[in-house]
């Protein structure tokens, strides 16, 4: 079952979300909350939706890039933004540590901002600590794009959206985005409106 996506301007996306207990992990309506935001998900389509996304304040959030996503970017946008394939996967309670300083910066866009995007500095190198779909505790040390998509969901966790750490002179369309600046190098972009 496809879940409404909250978008910008309801309070859920604002609120600090309230972290899952062990029981409530284990519990049927947590599984099927997460099957429906997976299918909800895949028809978006995006990489990654926090439960408050869904109207859940929950400290919930699922992450998977499909390589059918990144068929259209070219092999020098896949090695620039250090992307690959994420197999899907489920972080509850996650605590984020930035490995490095915010100073990778590409545009994002969000599914709760549809048809919009803006330039967002993100640190390259993260490590999560979580617990996945059967409570059990996971570690996670990622980087590039995968690092990226991390920590755009684990803010919404804490009601943070992308526009909130945005350089906001970037704030576009997707279809201005694609008519102009998608195929700028990273580091002409953030000369362009970083500076």
């Amino acid at each position: 079952m496809r879940i409404k996506i909250a978008h910008v301007g309801e309070p859920v996306l604002r609120n600090t979300a309230r972290p899952l207990t062990a029981e409530e992990i284990a519990s049927g309506r947590i599984r099927e909350l997460i099957e429906h935001m997976r299918e909800t998900l895949a028809d978006a389509p995006g990489v990654g939706l926090a439960a408050p996304q869904v109207g859940e304040s929950l400290q919930l959030a699922i992450v998977e890039d499909k390589a059918e996503y990144q068929a259209a970017l070219t092999e020098s946008e896949l090695a620039e933004r250090e992307r690959r394939p994420v197999p899907f996967h489920v972080l509850i309670n996650p605590e984020l540590q930035l490995l490095s300083a915010p100073d990778r910066i590409f545009f994002e866009g969000c599914l709760s901002l549809p048809g919009f995007g803006g330039l967002v500095p993100r640190s390259s190198q993260v490590r999560v600590k979580a617990l996945n779909h059967l409570g059990e505790p996971v570690q996670i040390e990622a980087e590039g794009w995968y690092a990226r998509i991390l920590q755009h969901e684990i803010d919404h966790l804490g009601g943070t959206l992308y526009i909130d750490r945005m350089c906001s002179r970037s704030f576009c369309s997707l279809d201005n985005y694609n008519r102009h600046w998608k195929t700028k190098p990273a580091s002409e972009l953030a000369r362009e409106f970083c500076s």
